[in-house]
């Protein structure tokens, strides 16, 4: 004889196959998936189903499909029954409805759950609007677009309970497709971490790999860290670049973030030296894409608050317009402490900004607006009086305000001597010698004697030394001579 399980689940097929199930004679119940409906290819995934108390067969169904996809499970505690696919392909992917039988007939089905297998395309990119810092409480649209075609996109937000999101795309006169999700209030008490995947409108349910994970930053008030360039703020392309952000308070991890283009990963810190935390974020090798202003953050694991933005870190990348400038010094390049120095930064090409940047400097390099004299559009940047501080070697650039982080190539160096109270300075050649311009160049400076303030302290250093060793050879000598004769009187 058949056992009353056999008959009511041979019921509850024929029902569904004859009528379509004769739904709702029984409420409905609920149907989830752990550890979600959005899963990996080859990931486990399951399937809970849960009614109302009493004696009950539940099956499980996908969406064209003629028979129930599962055997139905013995019951779990709290009246549920739980379905596993061990290794999730696209043809898992789908529409499923759960049902329950008993003698009282059949359930309605419950609300549909749609199965998603995501790594069988390329994965699209995910971007917040207008930027990934946002103030407690605000809202922020992230983008998730792609060449690729994609019908749809899903959102999904990591977490204690993961969130998903789907929205058709909307296609882009670039030919671009993208999806825009408008998210907030953004509040600190979770972490606001999210993930994109792209789905063809025929599979809608197959879709591609996610995104790079964009994490929403919500700055706090905590001590900020500082930015910097291992390179210096003025790069050139080819060339590769690392931005350090560290601090004194003992922060896990760091984020990094640029205000205009693509957003950047953030980095974990896994080994604090000697009280200090800090990540290094390897951009790889230079292009024009890298210029731009940077800020970094600080974070703890535990938490969803950052610390305050580190100051800004603009990144100026070289080599990006033709023509480079030229470079000249007034009145020269070896002046005295005090003196009234001015450097001037020329170019024959429209240019409307320039920039004198000095080798070694932790400071940006200044900025000035260019002006149009004798057909040379130029800068004077000024620097009286100089003092010793001064004293390096200097390079110009030039750019278009439209491209501020493109720089031209850089001008020849020249180096600025600045000799201390009590230095000498070799004769320069006379001012009114028509043959010398009133402006010495870097090429200038091969040719004329050259008194540092630190070869001045080297010579007197040696000559002090030579006098000590003076002393004691004459202290010796006098004391060998009285020695001498006080053994002849004896």
């Amino acid at each position: 004889m058949m056992s009353i399980l056999s008959v009511l689940l041979c019921l509850g097929l024929s029902l569904d196959q004859r009528t379509g199930v004769q739904a709702g004679t029984l409420p409905k119940h609920i149907i989830w998936a752990e550890p979600g409906p959005v899963i990996p290819y080859g990931n486990l995934v399951t399937i809970w189903c849960q009614g109302t108390r009493g004696f009950k067969v539940y099956s499980l169904y996908k969406d064209k499909s003629p028979a129930p996809w599962y055997k139905p499970k013995p019951l779990e505690p709290g009246e549920k029954a739980k379905f596993s696919i061990t290794h999730m392909t696209e043809h898992d992917a789908g529409i499923y409805h759960c049902y329950y039988h008993s003698t009282a007939g059949v359930s309605e089905r419950s609300d549909p759950l749609e199965l998603v297998v995501t790594g069988a395309y390329s994965k699209p990119s995910l971007s917040a609007l207008p930027s990934p810092v946002v103030t407690s409480e605000g809202n922020v649209t992230l983008q998730c677009g792609s060449w690729e075609g994609f019908g749809r996109f899903i959102l999904t937000k990591e977490g204690d309970h993961r969130l998903f999101w789907f929205l058709d795309s909307q296609p882009q006169a670039s030919g671009q497709s993208q999806a825009l999700f408008h998210v907030g209030p953004v509040t600190p008490i979770h972490r606001w971490t999210f993930s994109c995947y792209g789905c063809y409108r025929d599979r809608p349910q197959v879709c591609s790999h996610p995104t790079d994970i964009l994490e929403l930053l919500v700055p706090g008030e905590s001590g900020k860290p500082s930015l910097l360039s291992q390179q210096g703020p003025i790069v050139a392309s080819g060339q590769n670049l690392t931005l350090q952000c560290r601090s004194d308070v003992g922060y896990d991890r760091f984020a990094l973030h640029k205000e205009v283009g693509q957003d950047l990963p953030q980095s974990l810190v896994l080994q604090p030296q000697a009280g200090l935390s800090q990540a290094h974020f390897p951009l790889g090798t230079v292009s024009s894409s890298h210029g731009g202003r940077y800020r970094c953050y600080g974070g703890y694991n535990l938490s969803s608050v950052w610390s305050a933005a580190s100051t800004p870190l603009d990144i100026m990348v070289a080599g990006h317009l033709p023509n480079r400038p030229s470079l000249s010094v007034k009145p020269g390049p070896r002046v005295a402490s005090g003196e009234n120095v001015t450097l001037l930064c020329q170019s024959q090409s429209p240019r409307d900004t320039f920039l004198l940047s000095k080798e070694g400097a932790a400071d940006p390099p200044l900025r000035l607006r260019s002006e149009h004299r004798a057909q040379q559009y130029q800068a004077e940047f000024s620097m009286s009086p100089v003092t010793s501080a001064h004293w390096g070697t200097y390079r110009c650039y030039s750019s278009h305000s439209s491209s501020p982080f493109l720089l031209s190539l850089p001008s020849e160096s020249l180096e600025l001597l600045v000799a201390g109270a009590g230095d000498t300075l070799s004769p320069s050649p006379s001012r009114s010698d028509p043959k010398i311009s009133e402006w010495e160049t870097s090429s200038d400076m091969g040719s004329h004697p050259q008194d540092y303030t630190v070869g001045n302290l080297i010579r007197m250093g040696v000559a002090g030394l030579v006098l000590v060793v003076l002393g004691v050879l004459l202290f010796e000598a006098r004391h060998n001579q009285r020695r001498t004769h006080d053994e002849d009187r004896g």
